[in-house]
């Protein structure tokens, strides 16, 4: 499949290297910059055989999904540098709704939504994934932000359901998501501006966020931690106010909407 990059996206001098096929784009990025790479270059493929998701959990992407990964060196601290998921789920998010435009135009009511911390829905289906991985160079780290996105099929018998582009009826192919992708990904990537500019970011991804104000449950390792999910802190923390009044700010787990009995989260 021919990839290319958006107009914004050339127009910024991004760079873009495709494969065939490959392993994992995100260790491969990684393997570029340990070798000498400053970025941003984007590695991008249709078949991605060894991928690996939050947890290290396996993320296999079949003929026809798309896997991208954007690789940047940049002089920022690791906290920081997490905070460049959130630009990541609103540029999925948008290049999601740009693909879509004449299946909405056909009546098609699918809507994209962010859950935390790095998850594209559609509607309350896993549609996409975010997996950012750092590596120190000098004063400076070098950021992988692999994306992952379900277009001709999605896995089965996974914890949260999953969806594909092909099942919401949108027609849209790998290459068609990522010219749209590394054209959204420019102009927010230029918002978060280093993590300057991550309180506008934070704003534009609450706007967005899927179970807002409603009760939910976080995996986090050992007992599943419920309450009402207010907000996302300036470090991208999910800010929960438990049943008791007690708001905690929670920095990682896995997000079930509702109570942890009904979620199947315990």
């Amino acid at each position: 499949m021919a990839f290319a990059l958006g107009p914004r996206a050339r127009a910024l001098e991004y760079r873009l290297e495709a494969f065939e096929q490959i392993g994992s784009t995100n260790a491969e990025a990684l393997l570029c910059a340990r070798a000498g790479e400053q970025g941003p270059l984007w590695l991008v493929t249709d078949q991605q055989t060894a991928g690996r998701g939050r947890r290290q959990r396996a993320w296999i992407s079949p003929k026809g999904n798309l896997a991208a990964t954007i690789i940047e060196t940049i002089a920022v601290t690791p906290s920081v540098a997490a905070t460049l998921g959130f630009a990541a789920g609103l540029a999925l998010e948008a290049a999601l709704r740009t693909v879509s435009l004449e299946a909405r135009a056909r009546g098609s009511d699918v809507e994209f939504v962010l859950k935390w911390p790095n998850d594209v829905l559609a509607g309350r289906e896993k549609l996409a994934g975010i997996l950012l991985e750092a590596e120190a160079v000098g004063d400076r780290l070098s950021v992988a932000v692999g994306m992952g996105t379900n277009i001709v099929s999605a896995p089965e018998g996974t914890p949260y359901p999953a969806t594909s582009l092909a099942k919401l009826r949108i027609e849209a192919t790998a290459s068609d998501l990522f010219a749209a992708l590394s054209d959204s990904w420019a102009e927010f990537r230029g918002i978060w501006d280093d993590g300057r500019g991550f309180p506008e970011l934070r704003d534009l991804w609450l706007k967005r966020a899927a179970g807002l104000g409603e009760v939910v449950s976080i995996q986090t390792g050992g007992v599943p931690v419920e309450g009402v999910f207010e907000t996302i802190d300036d470090a991208g923390c999910m800010i929960l106010a438990k049943h008791d009044g007690e708001r905690i700010a929670i920095a990682a787990g896995d997000v079930y909407f509702g109570s942890a009995q009904s979620s199947g989260a315990a």
